[in-house]
Order: structure tokens, then sequence, then C-alpha cells
């Protein structure tokens, strides 16, 4: 099957690898193999070129064919017979295949583990100023890790037994009755191991962490806030959750979230900027000194004849908040004008402004047309307020209105 006879070359290297002798059992390959697969293996620090030799030697050694072909021609032998490969399994395939499952906690092909624990996360309170010029805040937490004196074992020998209360399953089954032959089923982790489905003996329980294989650690983390970033944002430290045995650890996810400030408003990479001005302001000029977020003293002025009209906006380029990882550009800076206008004016005032603005429109009535028109009052009013009032009248009608019906109906029923 392997045509014809190579030549001999070294067959004593795998029984090496595997530290047995060219007389050994299967059996005595097998457990030389486990001992050396779980001490090699990558997973618990070891070497991964060892790991992959061992399986390729056990894989050569337990099969009765390929051993007898290695004893008599060596190792070129087999890779001219399987065209090279000399075998080619995934060594993590093979012990996966051997132990029935990866015993570090995985359940790949690769070996590693599929179970990840719960990311944390916490909201980053951070102020407008922060996001604009960034920042550095030092955060103490307190999270799990894995104890150190029986590394997650839980036990001072590192031995545990099968939870009696779920039988090793991790999980309970509780029935509640409905009904006539109806019941429920509900699954839970078992409360006994704490979903493990281990049970330590309490003379055994390591001492440092009193079985629970974790113990509470304080860690302090630096999160950098940088320029430009915003309200919502995550800032991500990778593994660096709660540690638990045989599980991959999460992250713990900052949060910002930014807080209000008095006098700027943010939209993207722009900023608004409320300011109030006074009629002579508006229609004479004015200026300003507005303090930006960074501390800085900007003069705003209005530029000769010019005139500010009520609810209008002016923007400044590149005075608004940097970008995100592109901290020299900038958005727009926009001011949002009010004016406040007197509550009165005396009839001097009146006519000296009447002498220095544009005349008024020529809308003058003649004697017929006043004649004709009826006189009428102005008042002042607080709009929101008076919908408001007329909402909650119309309400109370309407409920009134509903109760004389609804009674009426009740009597007419009652007489029937």
């Amino acid at each position: 099957m392997f045509g014809r006879a190579p030549k001999k070359s070294d067959n004593t290297r795998y029984y090496e690898i595997l530290g047995v002798s060219k007389n050994a059992s299967q059996d005595d390959l097998k457990k030389a193999y486990k001992k050396a697969a779980i001490k090699n293996h990558p997973d618990k620090g070891g070497d991964p070129e060892k790991f992959k030799e061992l399986a390729q030697a056990y894989e050569v050694l337990s099969d009765p064919e390929k051993r007898e072909i290695y004893d008599q021609y060596g190792e070129d032998a087999l890779k001219e017979g399987m065209g090279g490969g000399g075998g080619g399994h995934d060594p993590f395939d093979i012990f996966q295949s051997f132990f029935g499952g990866n015993p570090f906690g995985g359940g790949s092909s690769r070996g590693r583990r599929q179970r990840r624990g719960d990311d944390v996360v916490h909201p980053l309170k951070v102020s407008l100023e922060e996001l604009y010029q960034g920042t550095t805040k030092k955060l103490s937490l307190s999270r799990n890790v894995i104890c150190s004196k029986c590394e997650g074992k839980g036990s001072k020998s590192g031995a545990s037994m099968k939870c009696a209360g779920c039988q090793g399953t991790g999980m309970k089954v509780t029935i509640r009755h409905l009904g006539p032959s109806m019941i429920q089923q509900m699954q839970h982790a078992c409360n006994e191991c704490k979903g493990t489905g281990e049970a330590i003996n309490d003379k055994d329980r390591c001492p440092h962490c009193k079985g629970e294989k974790v113990v509470p650690e304080k860690k302090v983390l630096e999160v950098f806030v940088e320029k430009g970033m915003q309200n919502g944002q995550k800032i991500t430290f990778p593994g660096e959750a709660d540690e638990a045995p045989d599980t991959v650890t999460g992250d713990i996810v900052f949060v910002l979230q930014q807080k209000e400030h008095p006098k700027f408003k943010r939209k993207g990479e722009d900023l608004f900027y409320e300011h109030t001005l006074s009629l002579t302001e508006a229609l004479c000029g004015f200026q300003f000194v507005l303090a930006h977020l960074d501390g800085r003293q900007l003069l705003i002025k209005s530029s000769p004849g010019q005139v500010v009209k009520p609810d209008s906006y002016k923007a400044i380029n590149d005075e608004g908040m940097p970008l995100y990882q592109r901290p020299f550009m900038k958005g727009k800076l926009y001011i949002h004008f009010t004016v406040d206008f007197p509550d009165s004016l005396t009839p001097d005032q009146v006519k000296a402004l009447a002498a220095v603005l544009p005349p008024k429109p020529s809308s003058e009535l003649t004697d017929m047309e006043l004649d004709e028109c009826e006189e009428t009052t102005l008042h002042d009013v607080n709009i929101e307020e008076e919908m408001r009032r007329k909402q909650s009248q119309a309400q109370e009608a309407y409920d009134e209105d509903d109760d004389m019906h609804g009674g009426a109906q009740r009597v007419q029923c009652a007489q029937q």
C-alpha cells in the first residue's frame, strides 16, 4: 500500500518524545501522553511546539499499522506513504478526542474557552470642558481575581467532588403544578455549587479564598478621555472584569455621560452659545468677552453700522469642538442672539427714535376708513399658560359630560 520499501531512518524519536520504551503497551502510551499533554498544553503555559510533537507522536504510535511502519522504516516512510503529511491532524483535535473535551474549559477545536465572562459597564460623567480639552481620570474599582493560593481550584489539594445537589450538572429543575394535568418545568443554576457542578470538602477548602476560587482585588484604572469624544462613547479595558475559573475574562467598559453646561450646548462638532443684547446694542453695536471652554477670552463685537435682529445667529469658524482623533480640526461656534426690548418708551423717546429711525410704512387710514372700524384693546398674555388653562377646562367639560351621560344610561338600565 505504500509502494517500494523506503530506506530505514530514525525510529526512536517518537518514543523519546513520549518518554516510553519501544516495547510500551497502548496503556503505557496513553498514560504517558495524558501526563505530558496536560503539562505542555498552551492554555497552561506550555510550549505549543512541544505540544504539537506530543500529539504527532501519540497519533502514530497509537495506530498499530502506523506504529509498525514507523518501527521498521522511521518517520520518512510515514511521510512518503501519507503524501508528505505524516498524518497532519490538528494536535488540539487529538487532545480533545483523547480526553473527551478540553479539560481547561474549552470546547473548540483549538482548545480555546467558549465561555466568556460578563462585561462590567460603568457610566463616567464628564463635563463639556473635559470633552473639549481631554482629561485623564483615575478610578478605583473592586473586582474578583483567581485565587493565587489554590490557582482557582478552591481546595488545598486541588481535588473536588461531584455536587450532590445537582449530580454534577450545575443545574436544577423545579416543577410547578399549574392545574390539572398541567405542570411547568423551570431550570436554574444549582444554589449549592453555584452552577459549577463541583463540591469541595469543608476540611479541604482553600483558607485564602474559603473555597470560592476567587478573591476580591482593588485596582486603579486610568481612563483617558480624548479631545472631541462624544456623549455615549465607550472606553474599553479588555480583560479587566471579574475573573473566574475556566472563563475568558470580560471587559470593563466606561460609557461617557456629558453633564449639562450652563452656557454652551453641543451638537456634534459644533458649539452653540446664547447671548442677550439690549435694544441699543442690537441697533448701535456691541462688544463683549466670551469665556471659552479652555479658559481663553474671546472678544466678540459687531461691525460698524451692523444691526442684529432678534433670534439671529452668527458663526465663528474653528472655535467649535475638536474632532475626535483629529483635535487640530474644530467645528464652528454659533452665537444665538436674543434682543431685550424695553417695556415702554416715553413720548420724548418716541419722538427721538422716530427722527433717526427709518420712516414708518405708508399705512395711514382716512377718516372714513376709521369710522368703519371697531376699536380694540391689546392685553399682555402668556400664551403657553393660556393654552394650558384652556386645555384643562376642555378636559373638565369632557369629564362632566361623560359622567352625565353615563349616569343617565345607568338609571335607564335600572328602570328596565
